[in-house]
């Protein structure tokens, strides 16, 4: 391939947006979301004219999983065992394309094959750039909300993200069927989204509500608040030292000093089945600075009932965590993270907390990334028994994973 073409199919290439924040979209050497790009030219195809660029993708990962549970909550009666949910998985095989047409247009399409019923569309999304401070993007795509999820998956510190954004919350029983978790992850929906001044980041957005696993519309009107029950969400960025990469370590970065600093926040209206309205508000931190990754992240969810549930009672939840990542060699990176969590509600005492430690050894010249990580769940602080019993339920108390990731 001649190096002119090489230069122009990059240069393309580096205005394809992430689908998870604006600012990424000026992320020079990430292409879609899914895995970066950066030093791997890979495949592409190109009209003569340049006015068109294609490119296919793919990621899989394959691990093996090992997750001791305590007796709480087993029923030896039926022969359950204190390891469980343990063996190997296919965490994700995403295959997908992405691309860019006419200079403005970006779009990306990607399947994961790992996943069932709507999650198989994983993403779906076309984004147009009117300029860097003003673009619109409609499809389907990761919501605006916590530095975790919007980082690139295949560039994750530790295999598993924080249990304190994906778990479920715990309420009184008699109200089990409403179980919402503080992470949104990928949704249905559009938002506006801009650069302005190489350094402040937005996105606001409207969205379902209904997560990854729905691609069908099915809101109504609030009865509460008459508009239409469905997720609104924004992000706010400031990048002091320009475009924040959305990577959490990478061995072709060790020369970079970037930072962020992040505020958002999320209103789900009849959430979980026309029940409840849930917000949301989170806090982030990121620096990458040459071999050492920092992160922090605090973030609070509100769940009140509908009018029709009857039910006056709200409940508060607060969720965080703090890593880092450090590379002690150019291809090996050791990762730490402390995870808390206050599941069963800020009106009962006690909390979990949650240490993990990790190790990743990024191969050479062949796009290979061995993760390996350790995680012990512990509870603080509670007042009787029984709630230190129910705030766990669900959780291995020890947990390990070993990853293999492939990507293209």
């Amino acid at each position: 391939m001649k190096t002119s073409t090489k230069r122009t199919i990059l240069a393309m290439l580096a205005a394809v947006a992430l689908p998870s924040a604006a600012l990424a979209q000026y992320e020079e050497e990430t292409a879609n979301g899914v895995v970066s790009l950066a030093g791997r030219e890979g495949f592409s195809i190109e009209t003569k004219k340049g006015d068109f660029v294609f490119k296919p993708y793919l990621l899989v990962q394959a691990a093996g999983n090992f997750n001791w549970y305590d007796d709480e909550g087993l029923d030896k009666a039926y022969n359950q065992d204190n390891i469980a949910n343990s063996g190997f998985s296919i965490p994700y095989a995403v295959l997908g394309f992405t691309g860019k047409a006419f200079e403005r247009v970006t779009f990306n399409l990607s399947i994961n094959a790992a996943a069932s019923g709507g999650a198989l569309l994983q993403q779906a999304w076309f984004d147009v750039a009117l300029r860097e401070q003003f673009a619109v993007r409609i499809g389907k795509f990761k919501t605006p909300f916590s530095h975790a999820y919007l980082t690139t998956l295949g560039e994750t510190l530790l295999p598993q993200l924080p249990l304190s954004l994906t778990s479920s919350v715990i309420m009184p029983y008699s109200l089990n069927a409403v179980t919402p978790n503080i992470g949104t992850g990928f949704d249905l929906g559009v938002e506006i989204h801009g650069l302005v001044g190489g350094t402040f980041g937005y996105e606001v957005g409207l969205f379902n509500g209904t997560g990854a696993s729905v691609n069908t519309a099915g809101k109504t009107i609030s009865d509460d608040w008459h508009i239409p029950s469905l997720l609104y969400a924004a992000r706010f960025t400031y990048m002091p030292r320009g475009v924040m990469p959305s990577t959490q370590g990478s061995p072709n970065r060790l020369s970079e000093d970037k930072m962020l600093i992040g505020l958002s926040g999320s209103l789900n209206v009849e959430s979980e089945n026309e029940s409840t309205n849930d917000t949301r508000l989170g806090a982030e931190f990121a620096w990458l600075h040459r071999k050492l990754y920092l992160a922090a992240e605090l973030y609070y969810m509100n769940v009140g009932f509908t009018r029709r549930q009857k039910i006056d009672e709200t409940y508060h939840y607060l969720g965080g965590y703090v890593q880092a990542g450090y590379f002690v060699a150019p291809r090996v990176q050791l990762a730490a993270r402390y995870d808390m969590f206050n599941r069963n509600g800020a009106d009962k005492d006690g909390f979990l907390n949650m240490p993990a430690v990790g190790v990743n050894y990024f191969f050479r010249g062949c796009n290979l990334k061995l993760q390996a990580m350790y995680q012990f769940v512990g509870r603080w602080g509670h007042d009787t028994q029984l709630d230190r019993d129910n705030d766990n339920l669900g959780l291995a108390t020890h947990s390990g994973t070993v990853m293999l990731q492939y990507s293209f």
